[in-house]
């Protein structure tokens, strides 16, 4: 199968054509797996959400039509991984570096639990995006490992060669910063 453009594949599944699941497949079937395996960390466990969500992508499209695809299905991805590793987990629910992560952000942060919310969150993500141009490299590589990566204050330290307490503050002020511009914007 050649591959398609995302209007051809968004397409297909208004179409209702099969063919749009395998074009998703190869030409997101990697992204996608990655953003499962990172939350998961279990190759089979990434493949069942890979799965699951291209089902909800197929149920999703139409009525939906997105205007980024790729961020539409790396959202479903995200969400259906963060969903089955806290079922997983329900016992130790709080205590896990992605529970920890995730609750940090949340007050910040809309998650969205449907598809429809999925599409307001591609509005929130064009502006985390270009919230995450403003800051200096640095701020930024520490967001992105926690908050995308899922790295520990500790892991991300590490990696950064900075105290625990800097990237601890860095993370405080950043996220600070980043309600007052999503309030400025109105979509807080």
């Amino acid at each position: 199968m050649q591959n398609l453009t995302d209007e051809e594949i968004i397409e297909l599944y208004f179409c209702r054509d099969q063919q749009a699941l395998a074009a998703t497949q190869q030409k997101y079937g990697k992204l996608c797996s990655s953003i499962a395996y990172g939350i998961l960390g279990s190759r089979e466990d990434a493949e069942e959400c890979l799965n699951d969500s291209l089902m909800k992508l197929w149920e999703s499209i139409p009525p939906n039509r997105p205007n980024r695809f790729a961020a539409f299905l790396s959202v479903i991805v995200r969400n259906l991984a963060c969903n089955r590793r806290a079922a997983q987990h329900a016992e130790k629910r709080g205590s896990g570096v992605i529970c920890t992560a995730l609750s940090e952000i949340e007050n910040t942060l809309a998650h969205p639990d449907t598809p429809e919310q999925s599409i307001d969150t591609i509005a929130l993500s064009d502006a985390l995006n270009r919230f995450l141009g403003t800051l200096p490299k640095e701020t930024r590589v520490i967001f992105v490992l926690r908050y995308w990566g899922n790295l520990s204050i500790k892991e991300i330290a590490e990696k950064c060669g900075i105290s625990q307490s800097k990237t601890k503050m860095t993370l405080l002020r950043t996220r600070n910063a980043l309600r007052k511009q999503l309030e400025k914007e109105e979509l807080l």
